[in-house]
C-alpha cells in the first residue's frame, strides 16, 4: 500500500504540473489502466492517452490548482479541496473542487473523481 507521504506528494506533483503547464507531468501520476471522472457525472478519461490528452486540453486554458487546506489521506486514498483558476468562455473563472484520488500498491493514481457543478463556478 503506498504511505501518506507517497500521496501527498502525487497530489502536490498534480497541483505543481498544472502550475508548470505540463501536462505528461500531470499525467505521469496515474497508472496505465487510470479513469478520470471530471466532473462527476461526465464521460470517463481511460488510460494514459486519453488522460494526457484531457490535462493537454485542460491546461490550454491557462487553469491553475490552488489547494485549501491540507490533503485528507486514508488507506489508499487521497482527497483535497481546491480553488481552480481559469480562462473559460472568455471569462476569468474560479471554481471550488473537491478532487478524490485512490492508488495502487505501485502509488500511481488510479481513478480521480472530481466534484464540483455549476454553483462552485465564480466568474473573477
Amino acid at each position: 500500500m503506498p504511505t501518506p507521504e507517497q500521496m501527498e506528494a502525487a497530489v502536490h506533483t498534480y497541483v505543481e504540473a498544472f502550475a508548470k503547464g505540463d501536462p505528461a507531468m500531470a499525467a505521469g501520476i496515474f497508472a496505465d489502466d487510470a479513469v478520470i471522472e471530471d466532473p462527476i457525472g461526465t464521460e470517463l478519461k481511460v488510460g494514459k492517452a486519453a488522460i494526457l490528452e484531457f490535462y493537454v486540453q485542460s491546461m490550454a486554458t491557462g487553469a491553475t490548482l490552488h489547494l485549501q487546506g491540507p490533503v485528507r489521506v486514508a488507506t489508499a486514498h487521497a482527497a483535497f479541496a481546491m480553488q481552480v483558476r481559469l480562462h473559460w468562455d472568455g471569462k476569468d473563472m474560479a471554481i471550488d473542487v473537491i478532487d478524490t484520488f485512490a492508488f495502487d500498491e505501485a502509488g500511481k493514481v488510479t481513478e480521480m473523481k472530481a466534484y464540483f457543478g455549476p454553483g462552485n463556478m465564480i466568474a473573477k
